[in-house]
């Protein structure tokens, strides 16, 4: 019997999740099936045990459930803990759930991919929920040299740089603050879905500033088009982040790591 995956959410219909790992299973010769299911808000935990007595090996996990999800697991890889959220369920042989968070690997894979080696760089990382704990980690152990997190309640800042204190150089400032540029700033806020950008100062990007949004869209996110405006040398929006994570999801369950640049181009031409 073919094995099942999904990915869970509410609302779902719009996930690109069943398309992305239907053609990594073509492109690595895997025989699965991957479904999106809508979980009802109060009943996630019911209907992802009811998937895996029907035969469901392992999910992706969507808003608004990552914080349930990281619940009912028996194992949680350390980026799950450090994320307090987990995108990557796997049923493992003995029954036992394990919660892992592939989202900061797939956004530094996708960081990498456009911007070359993270070492070294100083980067601003603007928001403090969940989407921005999650990459902390994976952005310090590729070697950047310092992570300022700034958010718009400054207070939640500073509670996330104290979380990772111990894993790296990484402090709090007013999201307002100014007379210092970066060499990357990442938002992570969901500001560009309604064509909002944080309150950030200009004079945090200088003529070398790449940034990122971790949002898509078929035109440059609201931030992008900010920070082009503001000079910056490269702009980039999170479809990459997207495939990239699901790559990372893939290759726990089926032990083989597909290319993201086929499937990267379909996804952007469909836009």
């Amino acid at each position: 019997m073919t094995e099942r995956y999904a990915v869970f959410g509410n609302p779902i219909a719009h996930s690109k999740s069943p398309k992305i790992h239907t053609m990594f299973a073509k492109e690595t010769a895997q025989s699965l099936s991957y479904e999106a299911i809508l979980a009802p808000i109060d009943a996630f935990e019911a209907t992802f045990k009811e998937f895996v007595a029907n035969k469901g090996y392992g999910a992706n996990v969507t808003v608004p459930f990552k914080e349930q999800a990281f619940a009912l697991c028996d194992e949680l890889s350390e980026l799950a803990q450090l994320a307090g959220a987990v995108n990557t369920l796997s049923v493992q042989v003995d029954g036992k759930i394990r919660g892992d968070n592939t989202d900061g690997l797939g956004l530094v894979a996708d960081l990498q991919r456009n911007f070359g080696c993270l070492a070294g760089l100083n980067v601003l990382l603007v928001g403090a929920g969940g989407a921005a704990r999650g990459c902390i980690l994976p952005l310090l152990q590729a070697g950047i040299a310092k992570l300022t997190i700034v958010n718009r309640t400054q207070a939640k800042a500073e509670a996330l740089a104290e979380l990772f204190a111990g894993y790296g150089d990484v402090d709090s400032l007013a999201i307002s603050h100014s007379g210092k540029s970066y060499d990357m700033i990442i938002n992570s806020t969901s500001s560009s879905l309604s064509g909002e950008v944080p309150n950030i100062n200009s004079d945090t990007i200088n003529g070398k500033t790449v940034c990122y949004d971790m949002m898509y869209g078929k035109q440059p996110t609201a931030f992008n088009v900010w920070a082009k405006a503001q000079g910056a040398n490269q702009t980039v929006d999170g479809l990459g982040m997207l495939v990239g994570q699901a790559a990372e999801s893939f290759n726990i369950w089926r032990k083989v790591k597909p290319s993201v640049e086929s499937v990267l181009i379909q996804l952007r031409a469909e836009l």
